[in-house]
């Protein structure tokens, strides 16, 4: 016991989040440019963001990307709201007309001293405005080039086809097998398609990273939000190939374990699994059926999961955990060795002490929002942490920073590149109100 207890002990300080700050961020080589809106093209760059990497975000001058009006509300002045920051942290934000002559020249110019370029336009819009792979390789031969798109850059669905999210998931299947029993299906409530697909992109950007470092050569990937959900519906489409039949929707139970479910209790719900003969007894136990580990039509796993053993496991199940209370079923769980959780909601998440010591409840100062509370980096790596530096920036924040340091613009350049609409910052809206040494602020780094 001493010793499994010096084992979270060691965890305990590798990890150590008051250290964050001390250590070194893995990708700070690395310079990304940003040419995306909405959610999972700034989403794919987010996190590179989190984890060090300069990512210089292009967006139409005063008005910007488009996430940054989409509900819920945020306070107007400030250029933002609740959903466009979680997914524009860390980054450097620009403000530039890239169909003008002269912004497709500051772009190039960009893209020359950069790593990666990450868009989520439709497929064809880049190459159309003379910026796709095709042209921006012959500047820049080690560019790794991601497009994100609803159905990718090839194929049938690709030439002219929006998609959301929404789209993604029916398109993929996935709401297909989401939902109850003789219902309709179900969207998932977030946005997993952006998430998801912002993340698999990633994960290829790092792949192409170690090919260039093994050859020299960039490359162009094609990233299609749909395909990236039909990759996590696990065993669906083998099941399909195998029956010919279509997967069912089984609600809040999970076809493979028995029981797992969501149960009502005297003061909310909570989820409870017990997948294991081990764990299935030590419910057993805790439910009264001590007879029913022994049962051989209910101990083994596979025979639990049978249509007539599922229900009367699952109608037990549910009538017992009705007089039980959310902290007495967590208490039986780790008592006895089953799986049970509250069904937490934000504001159980964003108190829970587990999750803020780890940082993956992060709660930054920022000069523009005052305390901001975001989700964290989720991989915690011991030697090169990822964190949280500044909340997104109003359009333009960094327009001086950028120009100036990158492309070494003078204050006459500038000038007169903002007069002509080519650059730009926010500008106020009719009843908005931006904050009072707006003018000293604009442009600093943070």
């Amino acid at each position: 016991m001493e010793e499994h207890d010096a084992y979270f002990q060691w965890t305990e300080q590798l990890f150590d989040p008051s250290r964050i700050f001390e250590k070194p961020e893995a990708l700070s080589d690395l310079r990304v440019i940003e040419l995306a809106t909405l959610i999972m093209g700034p989403v794919n760059a987010d996190y590179f963001a989190e984890f060090g990497a300069e990512v210089i975000k292009v967006e139409l001058p005063h008005t910007g990307d488009t996430m940054r009006y989409v509900i819920p509300d945020g306070n107007p002045w400030q250029n933002a709201n609740p959903a466009a920051m979680p997914v524009n942290r860390n980054k450097y934000h620009i403000g530039l007309d890239v169909r003008t002559p002269e912004g497709k020249e500051l772009f190039r110019r960009l893209v020359a001293q950069s790593d990666i370029l990450v868009e989520n336009l439709r497929a064809g819009t880049m190459d159309r405005w003379g910026l796709g792979y095709r042209q921006l390789a012959e500047i820049n031969p080690r560019l790794i080039y991601v497009a994100d798109s609803g159905f990718g850059q090839w194929g049938p669905f690709s030439v002219g086809r929006a998609s959301y999210d929404g789209v993604a998931q029916v398109a993929s299947g996935m709401s297909t097998i989401s939902g109850f029993p003789g219902r309709p299906p179900l969207k998932i409530g977030i946005w997993i398609g952006d998430y998801f697909g912002g993340l698999l992109a990633a994960v290829a950007v790092l792949a192409a990273l170690e090919y260039r470092e093994r050859t020299g050569r960039g490359q162009f990937i094609d990233f299609a939000q749909s395909e990236g959900l039909v990759r996590i519906l696990d065993w669906t489409w083998l099941y399909h190939h195998l029956t010919d039949q279509d997967r069912e929707r089984y609600g809040n139970q999970d076809v493979a374990v028995c029981p797992s479910d969501i149960v009502a209790c005297q003061d909310g719900l909570v989820a409870i699994a017990a997948g294991t003969e081990e764990e299935f007894a030590g419910l057993c136990q805790a439910m009264g059926k001590p007879e029913w580990a022994e049962d051989g039509q209910l101990r083994d796993p596979l025979e639990r999961t049978k249509p007539e053993n599922r229900e009367k496991i699952t109608e037990a199940l549910h009538a017992w955990a009705a007089s039980k209370t959310k902290a007495e079923l967590v208490e039986l769980g780790n008592r006895h060795g089953f799986a049970a959780a509250p069904v937490y909601d934000a504001a159980d998440i964003a108190n829970d002490a587990h999750f803020r010591h780890r940082r993956t409840v992060w709660e930054m100062e920022d000069p523009l929002y005052g305390k901001v509370v975001d989700y964290g980096p989720v991989p915690k790596l011991s030697e090169s942490p990822g964190r949280l530096r500044w909340a997104i920036k109003p359009v333009g924040w960094h327009n001086e920073y950028v120009f100036r340091r990158l492309l070494g613009l003078t204050t006459e350049e500038i000038t007169d590149l903002r007069e002509k609409g080519v650059i730009g910052e926010w500008q106020d809206v009719p009843g908005a109100k931006p904050p009072d040494d707006w003018d000293g602020q604009r442009g600093k780094v943070f």
